[in-house]
């Protein structure tokens, strides 16, 4: 087998957020490098309320040629741009995968109106690390630092970048192809930030 076969390794990856998060702009991006890469991928949203605060979740799959959503136990890595959201989708990762977590909260209204209880991000991350490596940092803050909260979603592209079979330059590539241009700089920053956070923890 030659390094570049070694290459197209499969890898499932299930990204789960709010509504207004980018979780979708996260996918394009890891989708449009794993293309550039020459990586078969599949992709798949499924939105419960695709408006802000709303679950939405993507699905990826590189190196799948045929289904486009992941089975249950069988995600390699999820990546979640809220805490709560990662406890809600978990069922799809295998034993032993990767979580990286945003650890910023979005209350939801059922909890600001009282109906609701959310729980302590620490209580979210113990149960999560019961079963799974748990990388878990303040996005929100390292995209504040890169120049924009707005970047929260490709700090965390950075952050996965470690685990993804696609060479940091194509996802750089394609961070700056999909985010508006006069936001590349920031973007860029946000994805080396999120990229340290994970490799040094």
């Amino acid at each position: 087998m030659s390094a570049s076969e070694g290459q197209k390794q499969k890898f499932d990856l299930l990204i789960t957020g709010v509504g207004g998060q980018g979780a979708i702009l996260a996918s394009d991006i890891i989708g449009k490098a794993a293309v550039i890469a020459g990586l078969p991928i599949r992709a798949a949203e499924t939105h419960g309320m695709a408006q802000r605060g709303g679950s939405v979740v993507n699905h990826i799959r590189i190196g799948e040629e045929f289904g486009s959503m992941i089975p249950k136990k069988s995600a390699d890595l999820m990546l979640a741009l809220e805490p709560m959201e990662a406890l809600r989708y978990v069922d799809f990762l295998k034993e032993g995968g990767v979580v990286i977590v945003n650890t910023e909260p979005i209350i939801p209204v059922t909890v600001t109106s009282g109906m609701a209880k959310y729980p302590e991000v620490s209580k979210v991350l113990e149960t999560l690390s019961q079963k799974f490596t748990v990388k878990a940092f303040n996005a929100d803050e390292l995209a504040v630092e890169a120049g924009s909260r707005l970047a929260m979603n490709v700090v965390m592209v950075g952050a996965v970048s470690n685990y993804l079979p696609i060479p940091k330059e194509v996802l750089l590539e394609s961070v700056k192809a999909l985010v508006p241009a006069k936001t590349i700089q920031v973007n860029v920053k946000a994805f080396e930030l999120g990229r340290e956070k994970v490799e040094k923890s």
